[in-house]
């Protein structure tokens, strides 16, 4: 039984129309993959008539993942790209409305907020569900997008399973490597932590754990200079210490963890963030600190990053939205006309 209540929001304060180049909607979903496709169900599903834009890379990260094992309801697992193509059918079945595009710049100054796509037309939207996740940093090798999704990943989390009793490398200083490898030295044989300095910027409890942690094997000053590997996928990095020598360590799992970076630039200008970029929320919901404008997925979830915590969030987003745009349709009734 759905918990989501269906509204009648359809008068002409919420209509959606188009004057000229200028779109009037209800409710506006700007970004895919878990988080936005979750919103869209839940939007489509509560009669808001959501209009979705995908964004550079529709679906998300998870278009990049191999394999997801970790979702619930694949016992079999099932490759990134189908799941969203499977979250993205469903909420056309309820007849969101799905659409190529980028949104480009933002007004959040006042309702209904001025959404711009693609640098020319301009969406304006009685609620904002903004989902467009955050982009992991990498090293920008070549050999980095090679074997992606073939020894290469992001997320240990989400990936280290599937190199269970083998050796791995990590790639970064602070307390999201120390994280990570944490995580996989529970999983994997080996793991070589890859530093660039000589020195972790992690805080000192992650330092103290990694440091203690038996099959950790931390390589100070030690730069990436090539992964390597064949048709099976990553089988080894080769490295440059301190002395400018190459030093090749035999692997074949990846994990890059050097940051993300939350997509949120276009609305920095009036939306609360931290330090990072990453959007804040009021704890317990997906609302921002303009009434009307929520967030959810990987732009304002810094520690979990998984696909089933950004669907839920998608989720929250969506009821959020639903309920502002009802009070604000009992509100205006309440109005007396003239």
């Amino acid at each position: 039984m759905s918990m989501f209540r269906k509204m009648d929001l359809s008068d002409d304060t919420f209509e959606k129309k188009s004057d000229g180049e200028v779109e009037k909607v209800k409710c506006l979903i700007i970004g895919s993959g878990p988080a936005g496709y979750t919103a869209a169900i839940y939007a489509a599903r509560a009669n808001l008539k959501p209009v979705l834009y995908e964004g550079l890379q529709p679906g998300g990260q998870l278009t990049t993942t191999t394999e997801v094992e970790n979702f619930p309801g694949y016992p079999d697992g099932i490759t990134g790209p189908e799941m969203m193509e499977d979250m993205k059918r469903q909420a056309q079945r309820f007849n969101a409305d799905i659409r190529f595009g980028l949104a480009s710049d933002s007004d959040l100054s006042s309702p209904p907020f001025k959404i711009t796509i693609d640098n020319a037309k301009i969406v304006h939207a009685d609620s904002l569900i903004i989902a467009t996740g955050a982009t992991a940093k990498y090293l920008g090798l070549e050999s980095e997008t090679k074997y992606m999704g073939s020894g290469v990943s992001a997320c240990a989390t989400c990936d280290g399973f599937f190199y269970k009793d083998q050796d791995v490398a990590v790639v970064g200083g602070g307390d999201t490597a120390a994280e990570e490898a944490l995580y996989l030295s529970g999983i994997c044989r080996k793991v070589y932590l890859i530093v660039r300095k000589d020195y972790l910027r992690a805080s000192k409890v992650m330092q103290e754990r990694v440091m203690n942690t038996e099959n950790i094997s931390i390589l100070f000053e030690h730069v990436t200079s090539e992964i390597v590997g064949d048709e099976g996928g990553v089988n080894g990095v080769i490295l440059i210490n301190s002395k400018g020598e190459d030093v090749r360590i035999d692997i074949t799992g990846f994990f890059v963890a050097i940051g993300h970076t939350p997509n949120s630039s276009i609305f920095r200008d009036y939306l609360e963030t931290d330090e990072v970029g990453y959007i804040k929320t009021i704890p317990g919901s997906t609302k921002t600190n303009i009434e009307g404008v929520f967030a959810c997925g990987d732009v304002m979830d810094a520690y979990y990053r998984q696909a089933v915590t950004a669907a839920g969030t998608g989720c929250m987003a969506a009821i959020d939205a639903e309920r502002y745009l009802g009070a604000r349709h009992t509100q205006a009734k309440k109005v007396p006309a003239g």
